[in-house]
């Protein structure tokens, strides 16, 4: 079983980096559909250390203002919805609930000398959730626009002080206006990028 050319294109090859939005708002039911579709992307361990703030509000998107660079502002503060895509440090915490056929699976990233560990195996996976929130959004019909380009210990202490939480990348989603795309960018080929040993 696999999807068709129509899913592929939806997920990938027709899908674009928005820039600008229609004035169509997203719903919080969609929002939470959203999450029940990307949770069960695979993690190690299922560890599961992605969170998501989900900034829905003018007030809410002003408090990201000051952290944003000069050219992601306009199309971030016009945005139906701004998620924060961060990853938990303290993901092992919940180990006993995510990976109970394990009890010791805490303890491989708790305790002295695994900070490193938690910390790579924290950002590593929450990356890989960031992107099957992508890959959702896009199957639920939404469309994306992921960025860096932000003050990330600002963003920090603005929605994660005194957490364990740390920012990884920000997203903006809705539904894209098409006149504000960019002209579509080149990828490598196959032979450039890849091997076959």
């Amino acid at each position: 079983m696999s999807l068709d050319d129509a899913a592929r294109d939806l997920l990938f090859r027709t899908a674009r980096t928005h820039n600008g939005w229609l004035a169509r708002p997203v719903s919080d039911d969609t929002l939470r559909e959203l999450y029940d579709l990307l949770k069960w992307g695979p993690t190690s361990a299922n560890c599961s250390p992605a969170r998501w703030v989900f900034l829905r509000t003018a007030a809410a998107k002003e408090r990201l203002r000051p952290a944003l660079s000069a050219g992601n502002t306009e199309k971030t503060m016009t945005a139906p919805v701004v998620a924060i895509v961060g990853y938990d440090l303290q993901f092992a915490e919940r180990l006993p609930q995510l990976f109970p056929h394990n009890p010791d699976a805490k303890t491989w990233f708790s305790g002295e000398g695994k900070q490193a560990l938690a910390e790579t195996t924290a950002f590593r996976n929450g990356t890989l959730q960031g992107a099957y929130f992508m890959l959702a959004a896009r199957a639920l019909g939404l469309d994306c626009g992921p960025m860096s380009g932000f003050d990330m210990p600002k963003v920090d202490a603005e929605f994660f002080a005194g957490t364990s939480i740390r920012t990884n990348f920000i997203c903006n989603l809705g539904y894209g206006d098409p006149g504000k795309l960019f002209g579509r960018s080149p990828r490598l080929a196959f032979d450039e990028a890849c091997q076959l040993l």
